[in-house]
C-alpha cells in the first residue's frame, strides 16, 4: 500500500543545510526535493508540485523575498523562511509578501516540525474551509492525505491522489482536460489527455462500484471529467428505477 505523504522543497544555497534539513524532514514522515538557487526553486516549484517550500533568503541568483513574491502571483503553498537572517525587517518583509512562518538558524528541530504540521494543517483548511471533504462514501482526510470508499481505505498513488483532490474540492464543476492537467502536472502537460485518461481509469477501478459505467468520475467527451454530488447520483438512480407496485388511476 502506498503511504502518502506531503513533500518539501527546500530551497537553500549550503549543501549541509540540505543535508541536515532533509535528514530531520524524512526521518518524519516527508518526502523532500532540493534547490540550492532561486531560478531553481521556481522551476522545480512548477515542476515537483511540494506541498510546502522551506525557503532561506540568502540565495545566489536572487533574494528568497523576490521568491515568494514570484509564488505568491500564482499559489498560496506554506512558506516557511529558515534562514540565519534575524533582522526585524527581513521578518516583517517577508510575512508581508506571503510567507507563513519565519524560523532562525540555529533552530529547534521539534520547533521546526511544529510549525510545519501546523502550516499544512492551516493550508488544507483554508483551501476548503475543513480538514477533510466528503462526498456521500467517498472521504478525504486532507491532512494525513487519507482516501475511504465506504469506510475502506484506498490506496492511491501521489498523483492519484492530487488528481482526486483536485476534483473533489470542485465537485460538481465540470473541468476540462487543459484546466486538470495544468493543475496536476503542469504547463508543459496541458495537451497530455491520453496520460489523464488512464489516470482517472486508474482512480475510477479503486473508487467507483462498476468502473465502466461510473457515477462518480464523470466523463464529459471532448471537454473533460466532474465528479457528481452525492445526492445528485441518488436522485437519478431513483428517478430511472422501475415501480416495483404500479400505480392505477384513481388509487
Amino acid at each position: 500500500m502506498h503511504k502518502l505523504k506531503n513533500s518539501i522543497l527546500v530551497v537553500d544555497n549550503e549543501p549541509h543545510a540540505h543535508k541536515m534539513l532533509g535528514a530531520i524532514l524524512r526521518e518524519n514522515g516527508f518526502n523532500t526535493y532540493e534547490s540550492f538557487s532561486g531560478k531553481q526553486s521556481l522551476r522545480m516549484f512548477r515542476s515537483a508540485k511540494p506541498d510546502m517550500i522551506m525557503l532561506d533568503l540568502a540565495l545566489p541568483d536572487m533574494d528568497g523575498k523576490e521568491v515568494i513574491t514570484s509564488i505568491r502571483e500564482c499559489s498560496q503553498i506554506p512558506i516557511i523562511i529558515v534562514t540565519a537572517r534575524s533582522c526585524d525587517e527581513d521578518i516583517a518583509t517577508a510575512l508581508n509578501l506571503g510567507a507563513n512562518d519565519y524560523i532562525c538558524k540555529p533552530f529547534n528541530v521539534g520547533v521546526l516540525l511544529a510549525r510545519t504540521n501546523a502550516a499544512l494543517r492551516g493550508f488544507a483548511v483554508r483551501e476548503t474551509g475543513k480538514p477533510y471533504m466528503i462526498n456521500g462514501p467517498l472521504r478525504m482526510n486532507l491532512v494525513r492525505h487519507e482516501v475511504f470508499m465506504n469506510d475502506r481505505k484506498v490506496s492511491l498513488t501521489p498523483k492519484e491522489y492530487n488528481l482526486l483532490r483536485y476534483l473533489m474540492i470542485h465537485c460538481g464543476k465540470m473541468l476540462t482536460h487543459r484546466d486538470i492537467l495544468r493543475a496536476i502536472w503542469g504547463t508543459g502537460h496541458i495537451n497530455d489527455t491520453a496520460y489523464l485518461r488512464v489516470y482517472i481509469q486508474q482512480i475510477r477501478e479503486k473508487i467507483e462500484e462498476t468502473p465502466k459505467m461510473p457515477s462518480i468520475i464523470m466523463t464529459k467527451p471532448g471537454v473533460g471529467y466532474y465528479m457528481e454530488h452525492a445526492g445528485t447520483t441518488m436522485a437519478r438512480h431513483r428517478e430511472a428505477a422501475p415501480l416495483l407496485f404500479p400505480v392505477h388511476a384513481g388509487a
